[in-house]
């Protein structure tokens, strides 16, 4: 046999034992698994936009669907899901006072702009005096409803008063005598509305898109972007450094992701700054 034969030979042998041994070396590429609880809307619909992108990078992400604001903190506590996505900071704050925990913020996504309904009225400004105003039992978000009607020039708020940790007895004047009923849980707010019960109601956007509602075009006060109640993702500390968690916030904050959410949600979901 010739030589140049046999070096041909050769060069074909060492090629397929290269791709062998490439093969074996992709298909044995560990993948780690994350479980991350989020409300139905739009917080699962995000997740499941960066399946895809979180597959190629090696994790396996699993959504839980929470239709509370109670449990997804406290499976995440347990241990019962590695993350949670459906809070904002104050939310998380408050939590971790009244139940002795310690999850932190592991980066914000997104804003659900708060707004204000009414079947009666086309304006905040609108509202008769002692109109009543439903707003639901969520406590923290109380600092967000008061932020709206002080803007409108409705109410005032006592001085020294952190807004985000602020209640309605934090109001210093209210020349309307504007009625808030604060008993109602959060995702009864859509259905109060439909309903026409009170003057104005006041729903989170997640339950209000849920719901079919625009808030947008259909409120009539909404939620200035400023906000400080981004929601985020949030985790036990002992997985800060969790390689598939900052995988996932890297991919929850990304440009493409972040479009995408403007583009989907047409304003009713706000993307924070993108971050690469």
């Amino acid at each position: 046999m010739k030589k140049s034969k046999i070096f041909s030979l050769l060069a074909i042998a060492a090629t397929a034992l290269l791709l062998v041994s490439c093969g074996k070396k992709s298909s044995s590429t560990k993948t780690t698994t994350i479980t991350v609880g989020a409300s139905a809307v739009p917080h699962a619909q995000i997740l499941k936009h960066v399946q895809p992108q979180l597959k190629k990078e090696g994790v396996n992400l699993k959504i839980k669907v929470f239709q509370d604001y109670v449990l997804p903190n406290k499976a995440l506590a347990s241990g019962d899901i590695d993350a949670n996505y459906f809070q904002h900071i104050p939310f998380l704050k408050q939590w971790n006072q009244k139940n002795k925990g310690n999850l932190i913020d592991a980066g914000a996504v997104h804003l659900e702009p708060i707004s204000v309904f009414s079947k009666k009225y086309k304006h905040l400004k609108d509202l008769p005096n002692n109109a009543t105003v439903l707003v639901s039992s969520n406590t923290p978000d109380y600092g967000r409803v008061l932020t709206i009607f002080k803007d409108a020039g409705l109410i005032t708020i006592k001085k020294g008063v952190d807004i985000t940790s602020a209640t309605f007895s934090d109001i210093a004047s209210n020349p309307k005598h504007l009625q808030f009923k604060h008993s109602y849980e959060p995702k009864l707010m859509p259905q109060l509305y439909k309903n026409n019960e009170g003057d104005a109601v006041v729903i989170n956007a997640n339950y209000a898109v849920q719901s079919g509602l625009n808030p947008i075009t259909q409120s009539i006060a909404i939620e200035k972007s400023s906000s400080p109640y981004k929601n985020i993702i949030a985790i036990r500390p002992n997985e800060k450094n969790n390689k598939a968690i900052k995988k996932l916030v890297k991919a929850l904050q990304s440009k493409s992701t972040q479009s995408w959410i403007k583009k989907h949600y047409k304003g009713a979901v706000l993307p924070v700054k993108a971050t690469n």
